[in-house]
């Protein structure tokens, strides 16, 4: 269809947009009025990672097309768990562990939106202002009517888990009631007018939707991006070492930086689309490259989407800390460092090493990392489990520890 509203075109030219729900109206109602429209982030940890990113992006291109972007956090719905793409209840955290992961997160956002009193400044709220102080029966007579049970056991993050015989509890059964009165609320608080999330939220979405239309009477939308996986199947934002987080206290510039660079071929033009701001024209021209000349695409990839995350100071240290580790086989200050005492390093062996740095889980992951010559010391493979790290290997106090091409990181002597 042919979109008049600058946001719903950029959306459809970026390839957000998985479902919404009367697109047209929504469409319509976005060319003539600021939209105020909101995301949801449950505090299960202290960093959001690159699984978040599609909604963060979504959020900048909605404030920028002059749309007030809401950052909803899951203060209160984090206390019982969404159960949505999950086989098991997720832990359940504390009050101080949920404060402590959203002021992590609170600083992800900070890097992406415009936060203020202005029309189209974005705005943060927690959920947990309204859920906190809800009487449970009087809730349940004025909200549990309109509910179906059998509604409910049919969408997706019910029926997965039951159909692979995995328990759901009733507190987790609950979540999407609250998801849906979290809808209404903002409605009512803010004039919030769309909802927008990953597709697997799509239940969720359509049931808040639902009830503002039989409590309010008011229309409101939903909209969905398409869950990320890469060209080889895997899920978006895992890499060999763990999760791409957006904090750098959680995961280094570099390694961010070098987790888009190390983009599948086929993954590209998409990526470049969904992650970066790069006029589309752009996208379509580095996406076409072939061979080679694809990694040059890469490197503006990394560089752009480092750049929104970690600043332009940052990125251009990673791209320059990839140069000196892999074409200059040097060791650049701007990979990840682990600091040891001297009389430590005199008993370093590459299987503590490889643990130490991160690049294996125990001594047994780091004795298979050697045995299949993925292991090095300053680029050199080693073959020998029970290999030392001499002090002479250590070149101005560091050392590089290697797993595989992709992988460094040093070994600093304080």
């Amino acid at each position: 269809m042919t979109y008049k509203s600058n946001l719903m075109k950029q959306f459809n030219e970026r390839s957000y947009i998985h479902q919404a729900t009367d697109i047209e109206a929504l469409d319509a109602w976005a060319a003539d009025n600021i939209i105020p429209s909101y995301i949801g982030f449950d505090c299960t940890a202290d960093s959001l990672h690159v699984g978040s990113l599609v909604q963060i992006m979504m959020l900048r291109l909605l404030q920028k097309c002059g749309h007030k972007p809401i950052v909803l956090m899951g203060g209160g719905t984090t206390k019982i768990g969404d159960p949505s793409g999950k086989d098991s209840a997720r832990p359940l955290l504390s009050d101080q562990d949920i404060e402590a992961n959203k002021r992590g997160i609170k600083n992800v956002f900070k890097k992406y939106l415009t936060f203020g009193d202005g029309p189209s400044d974005a705005l943060m709220v927690d959920n947990a202002d309204w859920l906190d102080t809800l009487q449970y029966i009087r809730f349940l007579r004025d909200y549990g009517s309109h509910f179906s049970v059998n509604r409910m056991m049919s969408m997706d993050s019910v029926k997965l888990r039951l159909d692979r015989e995995q328990p759901l509890s009733f507190l987790e059964f609950n979540y999407v009631i609250l998801q849906a009165y979290d809808f209404i609320e903002l409605r009512r608080r803010y004039g919030c007018q769309l909802q927008m999330g990953g597709s697997d939220q799509w239940g969720n979405i359509i049931t808040g939707i639902d009830l503002a239309r039989r409590v309010d009477g008011q229309e409101i939308y939903g909209l969905t991006s398409p869950l990320i996986t890469t060209s080889s199947g895997t899920k978006m934002g895992k890499s060999a070492s763990g999760a791409i987080w957006l904090n750098e206290e959680k995961l280094s510039s570099f390694d961010f930086w070098q987790f888009w660079r190390n983009t599948e071929d086929g993954d590209v033009e998409r990526f470049l689309s969904l992650f970066t701001e790069l006029p589309i024209k752009d996208v379509r021209m580095l996406g076409a490259l072939k061979g080679a000349d694809i990694n040059d695409a890469k490197i503006i990839l990394a560089d752009e989407a480092t750049h929104l995350c970690h600043g332009k100071e940052a990125a251009e240290k990673a791209r320059a800390t990839a140069k000196i580790t892999f074409n200059d086989k040097g060791m650049s200050d701007g990979l990840h460092q682990v600091t040891i005492r001297a009389d430590a390093a005199a008993k370093l062996t590459i299987v503590i090493a490889l643990n130490m740095v991160g690049f294996a889980k125990s001594k047994g992951d780091a004795r298979r990392l050697v045995q299949g010559g993925g292991a090095r010391i300053n680029d050199n493979v080693v073959t020998v489990e029970n290999e030392n790290i001499n002090l002479t290997d250590f070149k101005d106090g560091k050392v590089k520890i290697s797993a595989g091409k992709k992988r460094h990181a040093l070994i600093v002597i304080k």
